[in-house]
């Protein structure tokens, strides 16, 4: 899930020098979870852009919105306060080995066990957070039964079972990308949010508010941005699925 404090501050950013131009993919599949095709429809967009949209996905508006609500008011604390949760998965990036900026903070935890321990974030913050989790995690599972039924994987909850079990490394991580103030001190350096990178686990499944900024790379290797919609998830593929299935 990511969260921007302040829409307006990318306005501010013009002058950044970006690492990748890119243009807006109006290619991206779009799935109906209840499409009776559905299971054909996932495989495909998997085959041929690894990445898809999901839309009646079963996951409350609500608590997105509740979720938001509540992120934006623990990235808004003072920094001396956030850092107490560093050791329950609070930091911040600088990444790249050229010196580029990290302009993202964020917070990072296994789903499994639950949040309710986690005595420095509020205990609404937690509540919201668990919620979030057990109706994402329950859409994961539907997810990965379906691909697997497509692949013609045998039991179907082959993938499911490894996202279920106990000591999964399953993990929820709430990326927020506040203003930049001083784009003075930059010096030239690229500002990027989350830098190129691929996703280790089986599916990585994300959801933003309204802002652009979530780009993917098409097998030409050129890199897109994808139009954002706060109702919905992105399902992307990731490293343990693909090496997998080749």
């Amino acid at each position: 899930m990511v969260v921007l404090s302040q829409p307006a501050a990318l306005e501010h950013c013009s002058l950044i020098k970006t690492c990748k131009p890119t243009c807006v993919f109006t290619g991206i599949p779009v799935i109906d979870l209840r499409d009776p095709e559905a299971k054909t429809l996932i495989v495909k967009a998997c085959e041929e852009y690894g990445f898809f949209k999901l839309i009646n996905h079963g996951v409350p508006m609500e608590f997105m919105t509740r979720l938001e609500a509540e992120a934006l008011s623990f990235f808004n604390l003072p920094q001396s306060d956030k850092d107490k949760a560093t050791p329950f998965g609070y930091g911040s990036n600088k990444i790249g080995p050229n010196g580029d900026v990290g302009w993202i903070e964020y917070l990072l935890v296994n789903t499994n066990p639950q949040l309710t321990s986690l005595k420095t974030l509020s205990e609404n913050f937690c509540y919201e957070v668990n919620d979030y989790i057990l109706a994402v995690k329950r859409l994961a599972f539907e997810v990965v039964e379906i691909m697997a039924d497509g692949l013609e994987i045998e039991p179907r909850n082959v993938l499911s079972r490894l996202l279920r079990d106990e000591k999964s490394d399953s993990c929820f991580r709430l990326n927020h990308y506040p203003p930049c103030p001083q784009l003075q001190a930059l010096s030239g350096r690229n500002l990027i949010g989350f830098g190129e990178h691929t996703d280790p686990q089986i599916i990585s499944i994300l959801r933003s508010n309204n802002t652009s900024g979530l780009q993917i790379c098409l097998r030409d290797r050129t890199w897109v941005s994808v139009p954002p919609d706060q109702t919905s998830f992105f399902i992307s593929v990731g490293d343990t699925l693909q090496a997998g299935n080749e």
